[in-house]
C-alpha cells in the first residue's frame, strides 16, 4: 500500500498543469469500465456528464474521470481525457463508433496570480490529454494537477489521496483536490481538523492542540463578507476494490462526503462546489448492509486524510500575495 488511489488494482492517475498558468488537470483512468455514482453537496457545483451517474439512468460504467481547475472553462478537460482514451479504443462500442465516458468536474483558481491570458482558447483539454498520457500507477501530491492553483482560507491547497483496507482485504482510497472556502487546520494553529484519522504521522502528526479555543470554532472564509460562490470547491474521488451496485456506489459518495466534514471548516456551503465521485472495481464481494456500512466509514477516513495531505503535501505560488504553504508556516 502506497497511501494512494492507486493502491485499488487497475487505478491509474496522472497530472498535467503549467506553472505559469497557475492551474492544471488531474486524470483518473480505469483499466477496465468500472461502476460509479456521484453525491454532490456544495452549493455552487460544476460538473461534466454528472447526471449519467444517477442510478436511475442508463449508463452503468465509466473509462475515467477528470478534475480541472479554470473553473467552467475546465471542463473540457474531459474531452482531453476521452480523446486519448478513444486512441487507446477504450470506450463503450456502438456500431463502428467507440466512445469513452469520462465524467468530470472543476474547482475555481482563475484569481490566483497566474497568467490566465490563454487567448481563443482555453488550454485545458491539451492538459486533460497530457495529463491521461502521464497516467501511472504512482503520481505526486501537492500543488500539482488539479491541486496546482488550489487555496484554502488561510493555506494553499493542493492535491492528496490516502488508503485503508478492511479487515477482510476490501480497500478502498481516495484522492481529493482542496479548493475549500474554508480551514483545513483550526484557526491559525498547525493541527489540522483531520487529525482524529491521521496514520502514520501523513500530515505531519501534530495531533490535536491542547486546547480548542473559540476562535478555532470562528467563521473563517475566503473573501469574508465579500466571499463570491463560484471561487470555491473541493473535488474528491473514492475507488474500491468491492463489487457494488450503482446505487450502492452513490451511497459509498453520500457517507464518504462525511470526510468533507471531518476534515473542512466550514463545508458544503453556498460557496462551494463540493462533489465526490465513487467507483467500484468489482473484484471482492461485500455484505450489502454491514460491509458498505464499514466500506463507507472508511472511505469518509480516507477523504478526510487525502484533504489534510493535500494541504500538508502543497507548496506556495511564486506570485505576489500569494497564501503560504503548510510547511511554510509550521516547519518541521
Amino acid at each position: 500500500m502506497k497511501n494512494l488511489l492507486t493502491d485499488i488494482a487497475g487505478v491509474r492517475v496522472g497530472h498535467a498543469d503549467d506553472p505559469a498558468l497557475a492551474s492544471g488537470v488531474t486524470a483518473i483512468l480505469f483499466d477496465r469500465p468500472v461502476v460509479a455514482s456521484v453525491d454532490i453537496r456544495g452549493g455552487g457545483p460544476g460538473t461534466r456528464d454528472a447526471s449519467l451517474l444517477d442510478p436511475v439512468n442508463t449508463v452503468d460504467a465509466i473509462h475515467g474521470l477528470a478534475l480541472s481547475g479554470g473553473s467552467a472553462f475546465g471542463l473540457e478537460a474531459g474531452g482531453g481525457v476521452q480523446a486519448w482514451l478513444a486512441e487507446q479504443g477504450r470506450g463503450f462500442q456502438i456500431g463502428s463508433a467507440v466512445i469513452p465516458i469520462v465524467p468530470g468536474a472543476i474547482l475555481f483558481d482563475l484569481i490566483n496570480g497566474g497568467d490566465k491570458n490563454w487567448g481563443r482558447f482555453p488550454p485545458y483539454r491539451d492538459l486533460g490529454y497530457a495529463a491521461a498520457v502521464n497516467a501511472s500507477d504512482s503520481f505526486a501530491l501537492g500543488s500539482v494537477g488539479a491541486g496546482m492553483g488550489a487555496t484554502t482560507v488561510n493555506l494553499k491547497g493542493g492535491l492528496g489521496s490516502a488508503s485503508a483496507v478492511t479487515p477482510a482485504g476490501v480497500r478502498v482510497a481516495a484522492l481529493a483536490a482542496v479548493n475549500a472556502v474554508g480551514s483545513i487546520t483550526m484557526g491559525d494553529s498547525a493541527h489540522f481538523w483531520a487529525a482524529a484519522f491521521e496514520q502514520n504521522g501523513e500530515f505531519g502528526g501534530r495531533g490535536f492542540p491542547g486546547t480548542i479555543t473559540p476562535d478555532m470554532h470562528a467563521l473563517r472564509i475566503k473573501g469574508g463578507p465579500a466571499a463570491n460562490a463560484i471561487e470555491n470547491t473541493t473535488l474528491a474521488v473514492v475507488v474500491t476494490d468491492a463489487i457494488l451496485t450503482k446505487a450502492q456506489a452513490q451511497r459509498l459518495a453520500m457517507m464518504a462526503q462525511t470526510g468533507f466534514a471531518h476534515a473542512i471548516y466550514p463545508v458544503h456551503a453556498p460557496l462551494d462546489g463540493d462533489i465526490v465521485f465513487a467507483a467500484a472495481t468489482g473484484e471482492k464481494e461485500i455484505d450489502p448492509v454491514v460491509g458498505l456500512t464499514e466500506l463507507g466509514m472508511l472511505a469518509g477516513n480516507v477523504i478526510a486524510r487525502a484533504i489534510a495531505r493535500g494541504v500538508y503535501e502543497a507548496t506556495a505560488l511564486p506570485f505576489d500575495g500569494a497564501l503560504p504553504a503548510w510547511r511554510d508556516r509550521f516547519p518541521n
